[in-house]
């Protein structure tokens, strides 16, 4: 079920021209998914239609217009939860960056720690959903604040920002 991570992790990412020629693998990708659930498949489905009307072009613009643009909307969960100043804010990227070095995954492209797409990345390599899911729970927070900000722009990201909030939640109702 990580997997899914991958998926949400894929598109949350700046838009390539290897995503958009690939929009019938993702879709197959996500209909074989183990133990999605019908909201889930729902949710990445509909992205995935709205995403592929579009030109890589027009895809990319609304990424940055989304993302790039508006910093209320950013993919850098330290953002929400810290001030721009606060002391706490660098601890915490190195404390999730020697995180992820312990466990063995490798941060590409000199991205922050804390980017969005990363962590679900992260999430998608591990072995236990009860870990991943409680993971996600601290993130949760950080994805709930964006989630609302995107849906107040009415933007179709927010809904698998949302999709990454619940599935955080999914340990709340576990424990």
């Amino acid at each position: 079920m990580t997997q899914i991570y991958k998926v949400i992790s894929i598109l949350l990412e700046y838009p390539t021209k290897d995503l958009v020629t690939h929009w019938d693998d993702m879709n197959q990708l996500i209909n074989e998914l183990p133990d999605l659930t019908v909201e889930d498949n729902k949710v990445l489905s509909g992205f995935i239609l709205w995403a592929s009307s579009l030109s890589l072009t027009k895809f990319q613009a609304e990424y940055v217009n989304n993302f790039d643009m508006t910093a209320e909307n950013s993919l850098y969960l330290t953002y929400h939860l810290f001030d721009e100043q606060d002391r706490d804010r660098g601890p915490a990227l190195i404390e999730l960056t020697e995180l992820y070095k312990s466990t063995g995954f490798e941060i590409s492209d000199g991205e922050l720690p804390d980017y969005l797409p990363l962590i679900l990345e992260y999430v998608s390599t591990m072995d236990d959903e009860a870990s991943a899911h409680a993971f996600l729970q601290q993130t949760s927070q950080a994805a709930d604040i964006i989630a609302c900000n995107l849906e107040k722009n009415e933007s179709p990201y927010a809904s698998l920002v949302r999709m990454v909030e619940r599935h955080g939640h999914v340990a709340d109702i576990a424990a």
